[in-house]
This record gives structure tokens, sequence and C-alpha cells, in this order.
């Protein structure tokens, strides 16, 4: 497959890309933990269909010592005993906040109470803005037909 349009080498593409990194750097800033960030990536990205997100943020995780037992569970992360209470809490705010044209009236406010039992303010803030972000990203990569090409290394972009 190849992509549609290179929106990086195009310079509104390429400025609308920076917005996205400038809100993804507060995230990784943030308190909320890299592992549930890192989790989070992968299922909006899964649900999302984002290949390219999908291989890179699969790496990441890897790279950072995530296990490929957990990684491959993210996607029935349900069914799975692998993922602490307040991971499963964001992946569950990560589902709900994805899949809003799923379901009236989007997050749901038991999910919303059990993300803010295991994250504090500043993480709700963080986790909030993840989700946002990476639909974002998403959505642009599937858009313009990203592909994922296998080659991607963590850190190659920063």
């Amino acid at each position: 497959m190849d992509a549609r349009f290179d929106y990086a080498g195009n310079p509104v593409g390429a400025k609308a890309a920076k917005h996205f990194v400038s809100a993804s750097k507060v995230v990784s800033d943030s308190t909320l933990p890299a592992t549930t960030r890192e989790l989070v990536m992968l299922r909006v990205s899964q649900i999302n269909g984002c290949a390219v997100c999908i291989e890179q943020h699969t790496k990441v995780a890897a790279h950072a010592g995530e296990t490929s037992v957990r990684l491959n569970l993210v996607a029935a992360w349900r069914e799975a005993t692998v993922f602490t209470d307040a991971e499963r809490a964001a992946l569950e705010l990560a589902e709900q906040g994805t899949r809003t044209a799923d379901a009236a009236g989007g997050v749901t406010d038991e999910a919303w109470a059990n993300a803010a039992k295991h994250h504090d303010e500043d993480q709700l803030a963080a986790l909030t803005a993840l989700i946002a972000v990476m639909n974002a990203w998403n959505r642009m990569n599937v858009i313009t037909r990203q592909p994922a090409t296998g080659d991607f290394e963590p850190g190659q972009w920063g």
C-alpha cells in the first residue's frame, strides 16, 4: 500500500503535525505512567485500524520493556488478567472515548469514575488529551493511508 499523500511534506500538513507533536509532549511530560500511555495509544490505534501507529507503539512499548504477552493481549484486555486496575480503567476510557459515535452519550459516568479512582486530575487531563490526540493522529494516517513499513525504530522521531 502506498500513501495517498505525504502530509509531512506539505506545509499545512506539517504545521498540523507539529501541533499534534506539541500536544503529545504535554502528555509525555505528565505523571501518567509511560506504560499506560503506550497501552492506550496501542488500543486506540487498534480500534481505528492505524497500522503505522500500531507498529510504532508496539515497538516503543517493547523497547521500554513491555512484554509481548501484554502487548498481544491489549486487544482483548477485558478477558486478560495481566493488566492492573488502573491500566484497565485507562483502556476502558480510551475505548469509550474513541468509539463516541457508537455509544449514545459518549463516555459513561461509570468509566469516568473508575478512571478517576485510579488517576489524579492531572493524569485524567493527560489521559483525556492522549485519547484525543491519538485519535487525531490515527485519522490523519488512515485518511492518507500511511503504511506500516516494518522499519520503524524507537526514538527515530526524537
